[in-house]
């Protein structure tokens, strides 16, 4: 008797998570890793790789009058699905890629996965920058990719190349800013913040579940495992992406200078409603 053909996999679902560093994104990921159908990570290289080819395939190319609208949605659609056909847990049926390069993609992402959703995870910019400066504290003989491997910096002059608007904190920002007034918003976009991640995990989980129609799954929330040290260490920046085993607030007291961490206090735009025009879902 001829063998019976294998049922056909259902193509994998690929969704995105983005927003602004030291809100939670890793720690996210991590909860949702614990779910056997779902994978996640730390920040990979694919959106950077999507606009290389992006670049080539454009005007920057003499030869790119010969590539069809249609040719660069096959191509970017196949970049994202061939890059997760050879990882570890890329046999899941659903995959969510990090980076904060998302949010600034919107549009894209509606071109290539139309029912794709984007989790930005955001933060208060004052505690947003107040972790990034005890990541600096913790080398006071190392030097950070970061800062470009400047040696003579200080919390002053860290704080103005991070929130330049091609900084690290200062582009994600913008680029939440970016989803979050868009078009694409609207059923695309849902803003997780820290605050609520670590005071209760549960309920911003189901929040999540709810938003891109998954199943619930019992996480462990006492119990999380997730580091990635090489990469921290190659960009001098050691625990930037460490989870604690255990998801909980920690209460402590800002090393900021007052005048920095007061000048970033009101920033937080998704805690005025009359912002939320695209109705958001804010978790």
């Amino acid at each position: 008797m001829p063998a019976t053909p294998a049922a056909a996999k259902p193509p994998r679902k690929f969704h995105f998570i983005s927003g602004l560093p030291r809100s939670g994104s890793t720690l996210l990921a991590a909860i949702l890793n614990q779910n056997p159908r779902f994978h996640a990570g730390m920040t990979s290289p694919l959106a950077d790789i999507m606009g290389v080819v992006i670049a080539e395939a454009s005007s920057k190319n003499d030869f790119s009058f010969d590539v069809s609208d249609e040719q660069r949605v096959a191509m970017l659609r196949g970049l994202v699905e061939n890059f997760y056909a050879g990882q570890p847990g890329g046999d899941a049926g659903i995959v969510f890629d990090t980076s904060r390069l998302w949010c600034s993609r919107m549009q894209l992402l509606d071109t290539l996965f139309p029912d794709a959703k984007v989790i930005a995870c955001v933060r208060q910019l004052s505690w947003v920058l107040d972790s990034m400066e005890r990541l600096v504290r913790r080398q006071p003989v190392g030097v950070s990719k970061v800062f470009r491997f400047d040696t003579n910096t200080t919390v002053y002059s860290r704080v103005e190349a991070l929130t330049d608007p091609r900084g690290m904190v200062g582009f994600a920002f913008q680029a939440t800013k970016d989803a979050f007034y868009g078009q694409y918003a609207p059923g695309h976009l849902l803003l997780l913040t820290y605050e609520s991640l670590v005071r209760n995990p549960a309920a911003a989980l189901r929040a999540v579940y709810q938003f891109i129609g998954e199943p619930w799954f019992e996480h462990d929330f006492d119990h999380i495992a997730y580091q990635a040290d090489e990469f921290d260490a190659r960009v001098g920046m050691p625990g930037l992406h460490t989870v604690r085993p255990k998801v909980e607030p920690i209460e402590r007291t800002s090393i900021l200078p007052r005048e920095i961490f007061g000048r970033f206090m009101n920033e937080s735009f998704w805690m005025d409603p009359k912002n939320n025009v695209s109705q958001v879902p804010i978790v």
